[in-house]
């Protein structure tokens, strides 16, 4: 090859120089994967915070009430073996849920419906040692409770995190007890927030897919840096187990419910007297309104704060002070969380007029004895339906008509027959299999016999005006 040969072939090898860089950057090899970050630390940090929590009932066979974490196996084996029981002996009813400690005062938190009704509470450290506890306070609504055992020197807290952080695809762990297995690790993601699963009017659940079960109720939802952002709660599962969708009350609500029931044993929430309903878009289009955005006041109580303050039927309220609503339960949750006695701003919209009005914020009456005497009805043998029922009162009169006849849902407990079949709090539930409904021993009488005669209690139900049949069936 000749010296000038040689510079034209360097040449050419210049020109492709762009060229070259291409193909060696296809060839180079794929860059790897990011490896999921090691749980071990937190896990090994927060197990100990975390308990069991165990409770035992003596109760009637006749007038049982099922308990939403006690062990499936004794369920299981009267409903496929068809184990004898003694309807008229007194039995001793057991449930395991989970917990953890919030405080070095040994303060706990948990789940209202692990420790319902419950004689005789238990946390067990580690799956060894066992502690009694006495129940602080309760709260219904949002399912929490907080117990209290005495200081111990090794308690190790869990710290609360901020909830509201909590962004889809974050990563979530549980510790609990499910089924009884003590110290149980799961790992997961942020599915969703602001979950609505229609057990009541504060529904606010951050979904997750992190593995929740029977048992892990009431233990702790943490993130990535170790903070409870949230209480777990309940599953939505067609077969009883976890199928990947499991609801956590947020630890925002949480942490407030908690300290409140440490600092006076009771919540209290605002109040101020309306009976709303989510805008539709055929709604929004007859009243003029360029988006659904918003909650409608389908009634105002007679004598309530919000009548007191001019609100009307027919009112579009879009917002809370300097807070946006886009639905009824946006509204529910921000009066809930105003201090009773105070003053709070509202935006309405009428008559295609924008005004605001001011509402002193009453206190709402306690859940467990409302101002209508809702109570959950009694129940025999098997499952429990899952619905307190209260009278029609004047307000819902109103919307319903003078004839209206039935008992009000106020409450839908999650988890429960009337939750998965889809009964929601504000229904009226107008008669029990062909039965005029007048009183809760009426619906208690035709649930209970259509589980002795294993078939579907068909319901009849007035929801917003119109009149709708649904059956419930103790499997659901």
């Amino acid at each position: 090859m000749t010296q000038h040969s040689g510079l034209i072939i360097r040449k050419q090898i210049q020109a492709l120089g762009p060229t070259l860089a291409l193909l060696t950057l296809l060839a180079a090899p794929p860059v790897l994967a990011q490896q999921p970050p090691d749980f071990t630390t937190i896990v090994r940090q927060k197990m100990p915070a975390v308990v069991a929590v165990t409770t035992k009932q003596h109760i009637e066979e006749q007038q049982s009430q099922s308990v939403p974490d006690a062990s499936p196996f004794p369920d299981f084996f009267r409903r496929y073996f068809n184990e004898p029981s003694a309807p008229s002996q007194p039995q001793l009813r057991q449930a395991l849920g989970s917990g953890f400690v919030i405080s070095k005062d040994g303060y706990l938190v948990t789940n209202n419906h692990v420790v319902e009704g419950a004689e005789e509470i238990q946390v067990v450290f580690g799956g060894k040692t066992s502690v009694a506890a006495k129940l602080v306070g309760h709260d219904p609504a949002t399912d929490i409770a907080v117990l209290k055992l005495d200081p111990r020197p090794d308690l190790v807290v869990a710290t609360w995190g901020n909830s509201d952080l909590a962004e889809p695809g974050s990563w979530a762990i549980a510790i609990g007890s499910p089924y009884g297995l003590g110290g149980t690790v799961t790992v997961g993601v942020v599915s969703a927030r602001s979950r609505d699963i229609q057990s009541g009017p504060y529904d606010d659940y951050i979904q997750t897919d992190a593995a929740i079960n029977r048992g892990n109720s009431g233990g702790p939802l943490f993130n990535a840096n170790g903070e409870v952002i949230g209480v777990n709660t309940a599953i939505f599962s067609p077969v009883g187990a976890n199928i990947g969708i499991g609801f956590a009350v947020p630890s925002n609500t949480a942490q407030a419910i908690a300290e409140q029931l440490i600092r006076t044993g009771r919540v209290e929430r605002g109040y101020v007297g309306l009976r709303l309903q989510n805008m539709t878009a055929a709604i929004a289009q007859a009243l003029g309104r360029p988006d659904d955005k918003g909650a409608l006041v389908a009634s105002v109580e007679p004598g309530g704060p919000s009548e007191k303050a001019g609100i009307k039927t027919g009112d579009i309220i879009v917002r809370i002070d300097n807070n946006a609503i886009e639905g009824p339960q946006d509204l529910s949750r921000a009066v809930a969380r105003v201090k009773p006695g105070t003053q709070t701003r509202l935006t309405v919209i009428r008559g295609g007029n924008t005004q605001e009005v001011t509402v002193a914020v009453g206190e709402r009456p306690d859940e467990g004895e409302s101002r209508t005497g809702a109570q959950q009805i009694p129940e025999t043998g098997g499952k429990r339906l899952g619905v307190a029922l209260a009278p029609i009162d004047e307000a819902a009169r109103q919307k319903l008509g003078p004839d209206a006849t039935g008992l009000i849902v106020q409450r839908v407990e999650p988890d429960s027959p009337a939750a998965d079949t889809g009964i929601r709090s504000g229904d009226v539930i107008v008669s029990a299999n062909n039965r005029d409904v007048k009183r809760a021993a009426d619906l208690s009488e035709e649930w209970n016999r259509a589980q002795q005669e294993k078939k579907p209690l068909l319901l009849r139900i007035n929801r917003d005006g119109q009149y709708l049949f649904v059956a419930v069936t103790a499997q659901s």
